[in-house]
């Protein structure tokens, strides 16, 4: 089977329309759909974007109709742990929504919530949607996960999920535990590695935020230091100390067949990140492209079959 793996869509429904229709898909029967392909998207549906329930309704369509599978992004698990009460808390979420960290929540998560929070049943049942798409796909010949292929971990998490690598609502509330292993193991998967840069260093990313932690270019087994390691702008990598990284942080990809992306909002011309791991996110959701990698079955990925939906 051929796939066109589809990056972050982030609410972007015009982006992926265009990106669809570039891809050959066209619709019928209510979804749009390929002769010969199908489409498998790495999560992020919702925040930042204009067109939320617009963007879920297309991914739906294709997912029912079976021109589409999806695994869940960190956005999808933010949106159930805001829904989600916390029972260890009379009145609380499991995604805080009192305090300054309640306000940094609401504004990341403000236009989905924009379209859904006052429909209440329609939240509930694209939360519980969000519940039926897996942490990871492992298909015969290509994986998928959001941000980090950790065989650990996921050898860890996977007899405490539902069939087909679902969280329920116990695993959700483990996971959302900070300091937990549950916590740490979903976190990897969805937004990656994160080691936490050396006293002095910091740097801004691209909400303005300043961090203290940078994610790790983890499928890199020669990025054994921060500056060569360290997922952070050009000005700022130079400033890392070429000093080694956390062994913990090192997992490198050697498998046998593709992994694929999304998560790390890449930018300039998609390129694959080693033979045999691609990322999918060229941010869509800040200006960019919504960006796709054909996959018609080689084991060695090439930079020459990404398709684009131009940048807006």
């Amino acid at each position: 089977m051929h796939f066109d793996i589809v990056g972050d869509v982030h609410g972007q429904a015009h982006k992926l329309r265009a990106l669809l229709k570039r891809m050959g898909y066209a619709e019928r029967n209510g979804a749009m759909r390929h002769p010969e392909r199908t489409v498998i998207f790495v999560g992020d549906f919702v925040d930042r974007g204009p067109h939320q329930m617009e963007t879920i309704d297309i991914v739906r369509s294709m997912m029912d109709a079976g021109s589409a599978l999806a695994v869940m992004g960190n956005h999808e698990f933010n949106a159930i742990a805001w829904y989600m009460r916390d029972p260890a808390q009379s009145g609380e979420y499991l995604r805080p929504r009192r305090g300054e960290v309640g306000e940094k929540n609401r504004h990341q998560h403000a236009a989905f919530l924009a379209e859904v929070e006052h429909r209440p049943c329609l939240h509930a049942e694209i939360i519980d949607w969000f519940l039926s798409l897996p942490l990871w796909l492992e298909l015969p010949d290509l994986r998928v996960v959001h941000a980090c292929w950790h065989p650990e971990f996921m050898a860890a998490l996977e007899p405490h999920l539902k069939p087909g690598r679902l969280l329920d609502e116990e695993m959700m509330i483990k996971a959302s535990r900070r300091g937990s292993k549950e916590y740490r193991q979903v976190e990897t998967l969805l937004k990656g590695i994160e080691v936490k840069l050396p006293d002095g260093c910091s740097f801004k990313d691209k909400s303005g935020i300043t961090r203290h932690e940078a994610r790790t270019r983890w499928w890199d087994p020669s990025a054994t230091t921060y500056r060569q390691a360290a997922f952070v702008p050009p000005h700022d990598k130079a400033q890392l100390p070429d000093t080694e990284i956390p062994g913990s942080a090192r997992i490198g990809y050697s498998g046998d067949k593709p992994v694929f992306l999304g998560h790390y909002w890449l930018t300039g011309r998609p390129e694959v990140l080693s033979p045999t791991v691609a990322c999918v996110d060229y941010s869509a959701g800040k200006g960019g492209p919504l960006v796709a990698y054909r996959w018609s079955g080689e084991s060695i990925l090439s930079s020459a079959n990404f398709e684009s939906s131009g940048d807006e």
